[in-house]
């Protein structure tokens, strides 16, 4: 079976595959039906490994195992295997989710959050500091940041930035709005962004920045401070790296600065 090392890759990021299932389902895949013996030597899987790739992939809903002796496997077809992928996902996902919720009521949260007091006592404000990669990773401590919000958001982002923060943070950024918390955002304002930044508009205060500046960076409260270093249109999501800072010296530097061209940038209509 000669199946190139690049397609292979593209299917174990896709169906989230280690490379000895991903071998073993092309293989069979190639084949319709065959035995883990001949799937071993066709795919290069070590032998003592393929009955166990081969029920991993059972569970996961990629092939079927044939009653009888030998016992034979069966490729299903890939829109079958699609579907049933994506309903175990969503099963996954709903079960992790609820464990996950039951947590609040559980002593174990309890337990975390005193490791967690005790072990902060010892940590220096300045020492809370960390990098990020990738952007969902930056939208996710973005959101937790808002979300501890008590006075202030500034938000200083790109075009496209503008578009992604309205699904990522707009439910985070209406309960601040409903807590009075005061937030602003600067970002260019074009035809195709339009209509996000006067969605904004219902929690915040929206002002275009007509290429002034190109920045990508979020101050909560005076104290906190996340900024991107890269260019957002020049790297892939997954490259995006970011930095976070409780420093309440440089995060009201970078907001005074910040206030002397806010007054002059042009409010959205």
């Amino acid at each position: 079976m000669i199946v190139k090392d690049e397609f292979l890759s593209r299917l174990r990021k896709i169906f989230d595959l280690n490379l000895y299932e991903v071998k073993v389902w092309a293989a069979l895949l190639s084949r319709g039906t065959s035995t883990a013996g001949e799937l071993s030597s066709i795919s290069d899987v070590p032998r003592s490994r393929t009955y166990d790739i081969l029920e991993s992939l059972e569970k996961k809903g990629f092939i079927l195992m044939k009653l009888g002796k030998p016992i034979k496997f069966v490729a299903l077809k890939p829109e079958e295997v699609i579907e049933r992928v994506k309903k175990n996902l969503v099963k996954y996902a709903k079960e992790r989710t609820e464990r996950l919720e039951n947590l609040k009521d559980d002593e174990v949260l309890g337990e975390l959050n005193s490791l967690f007091t005790k072990g902060i006592k010892f940590v220096e404000p300045s020492d809370l500091s960390g990098s990020l990669k990738g952007r969902q990773n930056l939208y996710n401590h973005m959101d937790m940041m808002i979300r501890s919000a008590e006075k202030s958001i500034t938000i200083v982002t790109t075009r496209e930035g503008l578009n992604r923060k309205m699904e990522a943070l707009m439910p985070a950024l209406e309960k601040c709005k409903k807590r009075g918390v005061k937030i602003r955002i600067a970002a260019p304002v074009e035809n195709d962004n339009i209509k996000v930044a006067r969605d904004f508009k219902k929690v915040a205060e929206v002002r275009d920045i007509e290429g002034k500046i190109k920045a990508r960076f979020v101050v909560i409260d005076s104290n906190q401070l996340m900024f991107m270093l890269l260019d957002d249109e020049k790297f892939h999501p997954n490259y995006d790296v970011g930095v976070w800072i409780n420093t309440e010296f440089f995060s009201q530097a970078l907001e005074q600065m910040f206030n002397i061209m806010w007054d002059e940038l042009k409010q959205v209509k």
